[in-house]
């Protein structure tokens, strides 16, 4: 049975990790699947997913091969029974759109012939450019019901409650995002009626006629209107249009979910991908959550699944992927854990040029970040390369083959696509089995946070659809990505988690906000701002609240009209923006509590003009304020207007003005390093910690003002990460105080250690019985048995210790034991 509870995946009443790896059957011969599923399990996977393609299953109507009688690999029951074989669990992703790289993204071309009715037109009736479809049109939903039918026929019998091993079901795949990356809304005339049914439920017919000054009763009118939308109604349609495809994305999520569990896949979670990272950073990424939380909140037994495609984790993306992971998670259901669906591996040769040359520890790094905050379940992506094979019906689209990629695809993966290794697979693999040695402990751990919270609003990614003529609309998207992410993200974000803050996220839009929940909130913010959301803010400061806005204090509400709410609260009026231009160096100047400070160069600052608070920023030459603090009822306010540095020093001493503290902390002076900690019901902890540089570092780590680990001096490696037990009693009954070296395995005679020092220390409860080894010296001081490595763990890393029930088990080969006297 599996359950989705407590933000953790369940499985026969376990709370379980899930690491899977993408292996595309069909991309591979069916004498070659043994192979890659070794490899899999040999870098320490539990499960494997995969797409199937409705185009090669059923290319022409009615020719239906699930069973490979046309092709053996397109064997699709066979491919998930050897994996049961194998001990894996298997989690199914039948689209009907599955992308990756497929010709139609994965739709037959009969199905585009057959209805041309479901090809939308977009703005200004033009053809839409991708291969996307209408997705509630009638003749689509009716043939994807068919492909459910017959495919989930081959799921059903194979899910993990009726003795097989699927564990998961994905429901379509990015949905929404050929739409956006195209600015390409669907406008069919079918969804034009249903949005004007909609707009009549949403709006009093007043309402309407000051929203849209024409006809909705007439069909050509509105469709006109809508289609060329004219600038007095532009905003007010940006915003409707994207409510109402959050609406049709949750019904279309919706109906495929009820089509799966019709023909008997039920009772097991239903996954919805989000896209959205693009160039290697994750800015964009939040308007996959925006698009798509509706769909996967709507109800319980879904699950949201990331896609992450950054590339190397550093000093310009770390933050980027920690605030995705809050952003996922501020969203979600009480039950909900976050997980990863396509989890980007490999070395970045996507387009087979080398163009692009990932670090080793680009994997590494995220997996831990992405672990440490919760991540239950992830794909890596894609796991092994394969080949696209020409389909039987000549496509005369020069080459016929059923993906775009050319004859071989994955070039990138770990494994080739003729099954060769490349040089990411064992530092994958190190990984992974580092996080499957304590995965009974990570499974049941959350991330400990530090009283400050980062603000998300969904609406202010609802920015996909524009017309492309508006000025309006372009200005207030401009506004509107210019300060949802930027320098709150690089600039703030980025300065909090190199203090040491751990922080999670709040969705200020649609959930409750209370400073006995959210004592301090960091939030970027626009010149546009909701009027509900700027008053739910201003309740939040006057009941106690800390508020450190950076960007913009709101001067409008969403469609652009006059809304001052939050700013009158704060007792501040803005006055403009100053911006930099050509031989005008803007420049800012701190004042109060923030001086002395060095002036600062910036690009813009909102100005105000204060009827209470204190400046600590103004503008050099006119001594108009850009920063200010105040305060307003029983809480405290610290406003940032204009762009800053990333000041280490100043963003801490705020954010302690404001009641939140980094108890987490470290004495490296020089930073570029990721910290936070995990733990569970009993009190035990992982530390984890990230080298960003490709340096060592030495540093004392300290919690609540106390160093840990005895007070010893870590070594951080260049470009390594660190998973540290403390407190972690392990299933053989050893309890571990603490330890510089990271569990690798746990055996029920042994434990193996990753060194990480120039001398580990591993520090157990009590005197466990301990084989004597060559390798280690053993102490006892106290109740404390204290193991302390003779090897340097850049010479050899790997350690043994054993227990004396072990003794019939002495690693000979590595004569790391010796009989005890």
């Amino acid at each position: 049975m599996i359950e989705i509870k407590e933000k953790k995946i369940w499985i026969d009443g376990s709370p379980q990790i899930i690491m899977c790896g993408e292996i595309h059957y069909y991309r591979l011969d069916k004498g070659d699947w043994q192979d890659r599923i070794t490899k899999l399990k040999q870098a320490g996977c539990n499960a494997v997913a995969a797409y199937v393609p409705w185009i090669c299953h059923e290319p022409v109507e009615g020719e239906l091969d699930v069973t490979g009688k046309t092709r053996p690999e397109l064997d699709i029951g066979g491919f998930i029974d050897l994996c049961k074989e194998n001990g894996l669990s298997f989690f199914v992703r039948p689209g009907p759109f599955i992308m990756a790289e497929m010709k139609n993204e994965g739709i037959p071309f009969w199905v585009y012939e057959k209805h041309p009715e479901i090809i939308p037109v977009t703005w200004d009736g033009r053809d839409i450019q991708t291969r996307t479809i209408d997705y509630l049109a009638p003749s689509f939903l009716q043939e994807t019901r068919q492909w459910y039918e017959k495919i989930m026929r081959v799921i059903e019998p194979r899910l993990l409650q009726n003795g097989g091993n699927v564990i998961a079901v994905q429901l379509d795949n990015e949905i929404g995002m050929l739409s956006w990356v195209s600015n390409s809304p669907d406008l069919t005339d079918q969804l034009i009626d249903h949005f004007c049914v909609y707009l009549e439920k949403r709006y009093s017919k007043e309402q309407l006629k000051l929203r849209y000054p024409f006809s909705l009763a007439s069909t050509q009118e509105r469709n006109e209107q809508i289609r060329s939308p004219k600038e007095a109604y532009s905003a007010e349609l940006m915003n409707d249009l994207g409510y109402y495809m959050r609406h049709r994305f949750s019904e279309y999520v919706a109906t495929l979910r009820s089509y799966a569990e019709e023909f008997g896949v039920k009772d097991i979670p239903f996954v919805v991908n989000i896209h959205g990272t693009s160039g290697g950073r994750g800015f964009t990424y939040p308007i996959g959550i925006s698009q798509l939380y509706e769909s996967y909140t709507q109800d319980d037994g879904y699950l949201s699944g990331s896609d992450i495609y950054f590339g190397d984790l550093n000093m310009t993306t770390f933050q980027d992927l920690y605030l995705i992971n809050g952003f996922m998670d501020a969203v979600h259901r009480e039950e909900q854990p976050l997980t990863s669906v396509e989890f980007n591996c490999g070395d970045g040769n996507f387009g087979s040029t080398y163009s692009d040359r990932y670090d080793p520890s680009a994997v590494d790094f995220k997996i831990r970040m992405c672990i440490a905050q919760g991540n239950r379940l992830i794909n890596y992506y894609l796991f092994t390369g394969g080949r696209n094979y020409r389909m039987d019906q000549e496509l005369k689209d020069g080459n016929d083959r059923i993906a775009f990629t050319g004859e071989r695809h994955g070039f990138a993966a770990p494994v080739s696509p003729e099954g060769e290794l490349n040089y990411t697979y064992d530092r994958m693999a190190r990984v992974t089995k580092t996080v499957m040695a304590s995965s009974n402990k990570l499974a049941e751990m959350v991330e400990e946070h530090d009283g400050v919270s980062f603000g998300f609003i969904p609406d202010y990614y609802m920015t996909e659809s524009f017309h492309p003529n508006s000025s309006r609309m372009k200005e207030m998207i401009q506004n509107l990505e210019a300060y949802r992410s930027g320098g709150g993200w690089e600039i703030v974000a980025r300065a909090m988690l190199l203090a040491g803050y751990r922080f999670g996220a709040t969705d200020i839009q649609n959930k409750p906000l209370d400073p006995e929940g959210t004592p301090v909130l960091v939030l970027p913010s626009a010149a546009y701002m909701a009027g509900n959301i700027q008053e739910k803010l201003a309740h939040f400061v006057k009941d106690g609240g800390g508020l450190l806005l950076y960007g913009e204090v709101p001067t409008m509400d969403m469609e652009g009209q006059d809304c001052t709410i939050l700013a009158d609260s704060l007792g501040a009026e803005p006055l403009g923006t100053v911006k930099e231009e050509q031989r005008y160096y803007l420049s800012v100047v701190a004042k109060g509590w923030a001086a002395p400070r060095p002036e600062v160069r910036a690009n813009r600052a909102q100005t105000y003009r204060l009827r209470s608070g204190e400046p600590i920023l103004t503008v050099y030459g006119t001594d108009e304020v850009c920063g200010f603090e105040t305060t307003a009822g029983k809480g405290k306010a610290i406003v940032i207007g204009s762009s800053y540095s990333c000041d280490i020093p100043l963003f801490t001493e705020a954010l302690e003005r404001l009641g939140a503290s980094a108890n987490l902390i470290h004495d490296f002076k020089d930073h570029g390093i990721f910290m936070t900690s995990t733990i569970n019901k009993d009190g035990e902890r992982f530390y984890h910690l990230l080298n960003l540089d490709g340096f060592d570092k030495e540093l004392h780590l300290y919690q609540n003002g106390e160093v840990l680990f005895g007070g010893k001096k870590l070594l951080l490696q260049s470009k390594d990460g660190l998973m540290l037990p403390v407190n972690m009693t392990l299933k053989n009954g050893i309890k571990i105080l603490y330890s510089t070296a990271e569990i690798k395995e746990i055996k029920d005679e042994a434990i193996d250690f990753r060194l990480t020092q120039k001398e580990d220390v591993i520090v157990f409860e009590g005197a466990p019985e301990l084989l004597p080894s060559e390798e280690f010296d053993v102490v006892t001081e106290g109740s404390q048995t204290i193991v302390t490595s003779k090897k340097h763990a850049k010479i050899d890393d790997h350690l043994i210790v054993e227990t004396v029930s072990g003794s019939n088990v002495i690693d000979d080969q590595r004569n790391v034991a010796v009989q005890k006297n």
